[in-house]
C-alpha cells in the first residue's frame, strides 16, 4: 500500500511538474500582446484573459508540489517535514489554493489584486521557510528534527534551496501581472498615452529575461530530482 502511494505521489509530481514547465510557456506567449500598443483595448484584453485563463494551472501546480515532494520524501525519510505535519501541509496548501482560485475568480477587479497581495505575503514566509529547512541540511549535514543523516538528504535539500529561489522568479512575474492589470485600468479610463504603454513594454521586457531564469532553473531542479547526484 505504501508502495502504490509513493507511486502516485510521483505521478501527481510528475503532472504538477509538467503543467508547471508548459503553462508557463503558454502565459509567455499569450502575455506578448498585452504589450502590443497596436492593437485595440478589447484585442489586448482578450489576450490577458487568455493569459490569466492559461497561468492558473502553472499557478495550481508550484504549490501541490509542496506538499506532494515533502509527502514523498518523508516516506523515504529524508524530509524536515514529517509526523502530523505532513497533513498539515496538505490542509494548508488546500486552503492557499482557495486563496489563489480566489484571485483568479475575481482578476481584473480591485478585490481580486488584493487578493494577489495576500497571495504574494505567503510567499514571503514560504519562501524563507523553504530556505531554512533545505539550508539547515547543508550546513549541519542532518536532517532538521532527526538529528540523523540520511542516504539522499542533500539532494532534497538542495532542492528546497533551489525550490525558494524559482519562488522568487516566479513572484516577480506575478508581480509584473499584477501591475498590467492595474495599468489597464488606466488604459481604460485615460486612453492610450507613452506612460502607460512604458508600463506594458518596460515590464514585458523584464519578465522575458525573468522567464529565461525561470524555465532553465524548473528544468534544473527536476534533472536534480531525477538524477538524485547526491
Amino acid at each position: 500500500m505504501d508502495i502504490m502511494m509513493h507511486d502516485v505521489l510521483r505521478w501527481l509530481h510528475v503532472i504538477f511538474a509538467a503543467y508547471w514547465l508548459g503553462g508557463e510557456w503558454g502565459v509567455f506567449n499569450a502575455s506578448t500582446n498585452v504589450a502590443n500598443a497596436k492593437l485595440s483595448f478589447e484585442d489586448r484584453m482578450r489576450h490577458m484573459e487568455t493569459a490569466y485563463r492559461i497561468d492558473i494551472l502553472p499557478r495550481s501546480a508550484i504549490i501541490w508540489l509542496l506538499p506532494v515532494g515533502f509527502h514523498m520524501a518523508d516516506n523515504l525519510g529524508l524530509s524536515p517535514v514529517t509526523g502530523i505535519w505532513v497533513p498539515i501541509v496538505w490542509v494548508a496548501t488546500a486552503l492557499w489554493w482557495c486563496l489563489i482560485f480566489a484571485a483568479f475568480k475575481n482578476r481584473g477587479t480591485q478585490l481580486g489584486i488584493k487578493i494577489t497581495e495576500f497571495d504574494d505575503k505567503i510567499r514571503y514566509i514560504v519562501i524563507p521557510g523553504l530556505w531554512f529547512l533545505g539550508g539547515y541540511t547543508l550546513y549541519t549535514g542532518e536532517v532538521l528534527g532527526t538529528g540523523m543523516e540520511v542516504y539522499g538528504q542533500y539532494w532534497f535539500a538542495t532542492k528546497l534551496v533551489f525550490f525558494g529561489f524559482i519562488l522568487i522568479i516566479g513572484l516577480a512575474l506575478r508581480i509584473i501581472m499584477k501591475g498590467w492589470a492595474v495599468a489597464f485600468h488606466r488604459l481604460r479610463d485615460e486612453g492610450s498615452n507613452p506612460e502607460i504603454e512604458a508600463i506594458f513594454t518596460d515590464t514585458l521586457a523584464l519578465g522575458r529575461k525573468c522567464a529565461y531564469i525561470y524555465w532553465v532553473s524548473i528544468i534544473s531542479m527536476a534533472f536534480l530530482g531525477v538524477t538524485k547526484p547526491f
